[in-house]
């Protein structure tokens, strides 16, 4: 187990502390506006409330706690979470339709990440209209989510140390506000009886469309399971036991002052929204603070789990290269300028197009249903691979797809209030990654393959050959062989045909992306000594691919280990000890003209082409210097054309 393993496997003050400002901002910030979207325009109405209080406990204990907390965090993939994370530990099965729920889930959970940032910001700042009632919220959000976007780019370690007293006061605040309601009105505890929830769901009319309100009490239970690898499973479970009992003392506190008020609307209201309504006058300023900050902590941790999220989908060959940067030496943080971005541009267009957090909670859940149910679908199968009794597994499949399923029936009345947004946007992600991965498995079908051991000869010659101008003392190629007796022919095309390249070593190198996420190791075959090296990199799927400083290293480690000379072999050179030159070539596959592809084919290879411009260069993706790298394009012939109707004539 690694050290990080063990640090996580330790409950510590200090461990918690961290968990409260990482893993709970969206669960933790639902009180803004779960009761409040329950409750709605309507006359305030007791059986409602007690049927909606009862449904929120007992969604907390069934999906949260049961699904997520007890089990769904033991699916862990050497300490990390997160549905892609899941499909790496279930792909072993060999189901290739498992990929789809994976993209699917992945597409939605980033899709909903537009719209959560806004929801939370926007009901903490409305909270001010019990002050100012006719204050102009819209661009305050908007100032607020731009500055949050612009920090992103600098890390969050200067403001993360922050993130848990913060997160600690605000459910502190949470549990101290609910029990103030409380000692008023104690009867509103009898909600804890389930029989309450099936009077609202199955009797009251209308009553199971509130299911779709219900349901933002439990959204964040997800980013619980995604954000595994940053605290570890037991400071989760441990810490959630004080956040649940704090949402629910707020749920029901807030139940307890709408029961007083029952028969009027919130509308009656400053402010209309029954968080702000329990609060003291004199608090209002102080609470408002609090859950604007809280706010802010809860986008924070859903962006991070979007980089986090994009970088995997990388890595598994679902999304084009994009640039990661790594603005802090803290594990595991990343910062991917162009989902930054564009994450952005979604939230503030949804601050402009729907400007109230109401309007935003009609549209807000129908993704992340997806998400859930389709990490259901992938933990049936986990299970499976770890032998679980197949009636237990079959069981838990019924009991929570009956769950979710009326969670996604309630929630699609969300559609045509605003739900499409974010439908759309996880449609078109789920078509990109569908693509190009699509794309790369037909590529990668008809990459010809040679053996090195019928041209490494051909090659130590060429090395001596003085007839041919020197092209570099080492020359590096990118190879994508899994097997070490093998090599593209494309690459064996390069040194001996398109322009003949003498060196004095040829060096090749392969990234094996393996399912562990932080695994960095690498395998040294000599070819022919001193002449053709291979050199495998085992890298972990969230490890920075940065071959340049990965491949200086093992160079190092093999001069101190006296296996190669790296002195240039120039005469004049070698006499002062001066390092040779080392040149990377990397060869961009372009699809070639004589190609006579099925329809489906080439259209996939066609928006591939053009998603592949949009992303990173091989040469950067790799993180090789620039300076030192050569670019060569090489036409690929997938399927050519077969009958050419050609004739000589005199």
């Amino acid at each position: 187990m690694s050290h990080d393993n063990n640090t996580h496997s330790k409950v510590t003050a200090a461990g918690l502390l961290v968990t409260l400002g990482i893993i709970y901002g969206d669960i933790g910030t639902s009180p803004l506006y779960v009761l409040k979207a329950i409750v709605g325009d309507l006359p305030i109405n007791k059986e409602v409330i007690m049927g909606g209080i009862s449904c929120i406990f007992w969604t907390l204990t069934l999906q949260t706690t049961l699904k997520y907390v007890v089990l769904t965090l033991k699916a862990d993939n050497k300490g990390e979470g997160g549905i892609f994370s899941l499909y790496t530990l279930v792909r072993k099965a060999k189901v290739k339709w498992l990929m789809f729920p994976a993209v699917i889930g992945g597409s939605a959970l980033l899709a909903d990440g537009i719209i959560t940032p806004p929801i939370s910001i926007a009901s903490a700042i409305e909270g001010l209209r019990v002050i100012k009632p006719d204050i102009e919220t819209v661009p305050i959000v908007i100032v607020i989510l731009t500055m949050l976007f612009i920090i992103q780019q600098f890390g969050t370690k200067f403001v993360g140390g922050s993130f848990g007293p913060v997160m600690l006061t605000w459910f502190s605040m949470l549990a101290i506000l609910g029990i103030s309601q409380l000692i008023h009105s104690v009867e509103v505890l009898k909600a804890i009886s389930p029989h309450y929830a099936y009077n609202l769901l199955a009797k009251h009319p209308g009553g199971f469309w509130l299911l779709g309100a219900v349901f933002l009490c439990t959204t964040g239970a997800e980013a619980l399971y995604s954000d595994l690898g940053h605290c570890g499973r037991k400071n989760i479970q441990m810490s959630w036991m004080f956040v649940k009992v704090c949402l629910l003392l707020n749920y029901f506190g807030q139940g307890a002052w709408l029961i007083q008020h029952s028969g009027e609307t919130l509308t009656a209201f400053a402010g209309g929204n029954p968080f702000y309504s329990i609060m003291p006058d004199w608090f209002l300023y102080i609470g408002i603070s609090i859950a604007t900050a809280a706010a802010v902590v809860a986008s924070q941790a859903l962006l991070s789990g979007s980089f986090t999220l994009i970088n995997e989908a990388v890595r598994l060959n679902f999304w084009p290269k994009v640039r990661i940067n790594y603005p802090t030496n803290l594990r595991g943080q990343l910062y991917i300028p162009s989902v930054n971005w564009l994450l952005w541009v979604g939230c503030v267009f949804v601050v402009w197009h729907f400007r109230e957090s109401s309007n935003m909670e009609a549209a807000y859940g129908l993704a992340i249903i997806l998400t859930m149910l389709m990490t259901t679908t992938l933990l049936v199968y986990y299970l499976r691979i770890k032998h679980y009794p197949v009636i237990f597994i079959i069981f838990l499949f019924i009991v929570y797809a009956f769950i979710e399923g009326a969670f996604l029936v309630a929630n699609l009345s969300k559609f045509e209030h605003g739900g499409w947004v974010t439908l759309l946007i996880a449609s078109v992600l789920i078509v990109i990654m569908l693509i190009w991965y699509q794309a790369r498995k037909i590529r990668n079908r008809y990459v010809e393959f040679v053996k090195m051991a019928d041209y490494a000869d051909t090659i130590a010659e060429l090395s001596k050959d003085m007839t041919i101008p020197k092209y570099a003392t080492h020359l590096v190629y990118l190879t994508s062989a899994d097997k070490q007796d093998e090599i593209e022919s494309k690459i064996i095309y390069s040194i001996l045909q398109k322009q003949p390249k003498r060196a004095d070593i040829y060096w090749f190198i392969h990234v094996d992306v393996v399912d562990e996420p932080y695994r960095m190791e690498y395998k040294v075959n000599e070819i022919i000594h001193d002449d053709v090296i291979r050199v495998d990199f085992r890298l972990g799927f969230r490890v920075a691919p940065r071959i340049n400083l990965m491949f200086r290293k093992v160079v190092q480690d093999m001069v101190k280990n006296h296996e190669v000379d790296i002195t240039s072999r120039y005469e004049s050179l070698n006499k002062q000890n001066v390092i040779g030159d080392f040149r990377f070539v990397v060869i961009e596959k372009i699809l070639a003209y004589e190609n006579e592809l099925p329809f489906y084919e080439k259209i996939i290879l066609d928006i591939y082409s053009v998603m592949k411009h949009l992303g990173l260069s091989e040469e950067k993706a790799f993180g090789l210097d620039t300076s030192s790298v050569s670019i060569e394009t090489i036409p690929m012939v997938i399927a050519p054309v077969r009958d050419l109707n050609l004739k000589r004539v005199s």
